[in-house]
């Protein structure tokens, strides 16, 4: 077989390769954001006077949560929730919540 026949295949090989890490980190956000759920709803979409996070921008999920960590902004739970995530994590669970529509 002549090398430009197989090189449409290391394409694709090195493309699944380099998308598995992004499909784990997705993995890992969905878990961590699953906590989320109780209050904020289904994938962040609220039914009840719990503000919805879905589609939230990335920014303001992150600004929101570290000021809630560091005690910056008054809550009833979400200050004792959010002192349990890192700086890297609050950034995948604000990413993941971003992405949902």
């Amino acid at each position: 077989m002549h090398i430009h026949r197989l090189f449409p295949l290391a394409v694709l090989g090195l493309a699944a390769l380099a998308a598995a890490p992004a499909q784990a980190e997705d993995k890992a956000a969905r878990s961590m954001a699953a906590t989320c759920t109780g209050c904020h709803g289904t994938n962040g979409v609220s039914s009840g006077g719990i503000p919805t996070i879905a589609g939230t921008e990335k920014a303001r999920i992150v600004t929101l949560m570290k000021e809630f960590r560091d005690g910056k902004r008054p809550a009833t739970v979400m200050h004792q929730h959010a002192k349990g995530y890192t700086d890297e994590q609050i950034e995948a669970i604000a990413a993941w919540f971003a992405a949902r529509k």
